[in-house]
Parts: C-alpha cells; structure tokens; sequence
C-alpha cells in the first residue's frame, strides 16, 4: 500500500498524507503509540493540508499500540471537526478489531467503513465529498 509515485507526501509523526484532486486525504499510518500530544500535532498538520476543510480521509492502517481511554476519548471527540468520512484500509479483520476496539461503546462520531481495496474505499468516500 505505496503512495502512487507521482505524489510527494507530507510527513507526519503518526501517518504521512496527501491530498487527491478530488479532495480526499490518503494517510499512511506509522506505528508509534497515539496520545493527545501526537493526535494534536496531526490535527494541526491536517488542517495545514486541508485549509481547515473538512475532507473524507483513506487512510491505510498499520499495527500500533493500543491509545489509552484518554486519546480514544479525544479522537472521538476531534473526528467530526476534521473529516467528513473515513474509509479503513488494511488487511482483513484489523481495520474490524480497531474500529470495535474504539468504538466499543458508542457509534463512531463519522461514517467509518473498513476496506481491503482501495478502489472501493475512494468510490464509497466520493459521496461525503
């Protein structure tokens, strides 16, 4: 799951980004932990790619640990600020378990759907575009 050659990525602690001529960001996920700290940093750089529109997010999922109820609450709460819909690319069943494991005990706060193609997940984000 490589960034097309043409595309030079803007680099992140926590992903790496771009943003398509259609408006949506790709994010290639890095694996060091998530804390408030690191999730504020990238909301800020999000925000500098996107001229603080909010914009439906693919993004390609990497193993990291799991963020403590603190972040988990904070990204929860910061997602609707950022993006319109966020599409979940990874392997089978990982994308599943981190939505789950997120989104235990309430509905995630932006349409989320998990993919393993990434064709299907740019088609499906197109209508929060």
């Amino acid at each position: 799951m490589n960034p097309p050659d043409n595309v030079q990525l803007i680099k992140g602690e926590i992903a790496d980004y771009f943003l398509d001529s259609d408006g949506i960001l790709y994010s290639y996920s890095k694996n060091p932990r998530r804390t408030v700290k690191n999730i504020l940093e990238n909301i800020a750089l999000v925000r500098s790619i996107t001229n603080n529109k909010k914009v439906p997010l693919l993004i390609y999922l990497s193993k990291s640990p799991v963020p403590d109820k603190e972040t988990r609450d904070f990204v929860n709460k910061e997602l609707p600020n950022v993006y319109t819909a966020m599409a979940l690319i990874s392997k089978p069943g990982l994308s599943k378990f981190i939505m789950n494991f997120l989104f235990s005990l309430r509905p995630p706060p932006i349409p989320m759907r998990s993919f393993t193609d990434d064709k299907e997940a740019k088609m499906w984000l197109t209508q929060y575009l």
